[in-house]
């Protein structure tokens, strides 16, 4: 571990919280010559320190450990890009429009990589006041159902949640134009279906 790259890393971090050395060494129960030693590359932090640290300057742990930031590129409002991501463990849906390092329940995530839509997993479309009713034709159980289906559609991602032992169904408001419905299915991963309104 670089000492020197970790304190400035920590210097930078700090100084962007607007935080005091003595702020950050409140914080952890330490004393602020201790932090100056760090900015000074003079030591590292006990171990015992690294998590709470991370938390108090709001920094993905690795990234204080390795002592250096690498930022993705700006968005460029590519919503078509949009990137999905299921937590195996929770089933917490998280997105992205760019690249971006995801995490859940201690472990790291990575997009999923849609399919062309399957075999039941079929779409149907009605129009009821001003919304799409979709219904999909999809068994809806415990071990075999849709988590979710987002539609994506120019500045704006319809994010919808289903569970098990509920119907398929759900609303989407009319827009004009198309755009892409993404459905995950627990066994079948996600898939992208043509779906024109």
């Amino acid at each position: 571990m670089d000492c020197s790259k970790v304190g400035r890393l920590i210097l930078q971090l700090r100084k962007e919280k607007g935080m005091t050395q003595q702020q950050v060494a409140d914080r952890l129960n330490i004393s602020n010559k201790t932090v100056s030693k760090w900015e000074c590359g003079l030591g590292c932090p006990d171990v015992t320190l690294w998590e709470e640290l991370s938390t108090v300057l709001g920094a993905d742990l690795l990234k204080l450990l390795q002592g250096e930031l690498s930022p993705n590129r700006p968005d460029v409002g590519k919503i078509d890009r949009m990137k999905f991501y299921v937590c195996s463990t929770c089933s917490n849906i998280l997105t992205s429009t760019g690249k971006a390092t995801i995490s859940c329940c201690g472990r790291r995530l990575h997009p999923l990589t849609p399919i062309p839509q399957t075999e039941g997993h079929e779409v149907s479309v009605e129009e009821i006041d001003t919304d799409y009713y979709v219904t999909l034709n999809h068994e809806m159980r415990r071990d075999h159902y849709i988590v979710f289906a987002a539609y994506v559609h120019d500045d704006r991602v319809l994010l919808n949640r289903l569970y098990p032992e509920q119907s398929a169904a759900f609303r989407l408001p009319m827009l004009r134009g198309g755009g892409n419905l993404y459905l995950y299915c627990t066994k079948h991963g996600l898939q992208k279906c043509p779906f024109t309104l």
